[in-house]
């Protein structure tokens, strides 16, 4: 079974993961250029910005989420955030995407948090069977948003 463990104890994986986040989430950084988005993701790992946890078999990256503290330029007042998900095509539809939303989850809680955020265009479905509700709909990046919330 993969293991799931901080970012921060193997940032060997940091570029590589924020590379799949880019290009999984290209309209987003549209105007970030790789090379800053890998900086600013690799930062965030000491300074609480970006928190990621990552699952990984043996030193195999499989995936990730991550702990945001800002993630939607148009709702600077809501956060924390659940952001970041990706697991590898191979290694999907192995319920790792909920084992790594559980343990952001839990780190938000454990951090004092009541409430938590995050934003999506196509997993609304996903999300609302694992307890998150829908706040609002808006359309960002040219997609329909969904925001959603879920009480820790």
């Amino acid at each position: 079974m993969p293991r799931l463990d901080w970012l921060a104890h193997h940032m060997h994986h940091s570029d590589t993961f924020a590379s799949w986040i880019h290009q999984q989430f290209d309209y987003e950084y549209a105007d970030q250029p790789l090379p800053h988005w890998q900086r600013e993701f690799a930062d965030g790992q000491t300074n609480g910005r970006w928190q990621c946890l990552i699952a990984q078999d043996g030193d195999q990256l499989l995936g990730g989420a991550a702990l945001a503290m800002a993630d939607l330029a148009q709702r600077p007042d809501l956060g924390p955030w659940l952001a970041c998900v990706f697991i590898t095509p191979e290694a999907r539809g192995k319920g790792l995407a909920e084992r790594l939303i559980e343990g952001i989850c839990a780190k938000a809680k454990e951090n004092g948090v009541a409430r938590i955020y995050l934003h999506t265009h196509d997993q609304s479905a996903y999300y609302t069977r694992r307890g998150w509700t829908v706040l609002e709909r808006f359309q960002a990046w040219e997609k329909d948003q969904w925001l959603m919330v879920r009480d820790l």
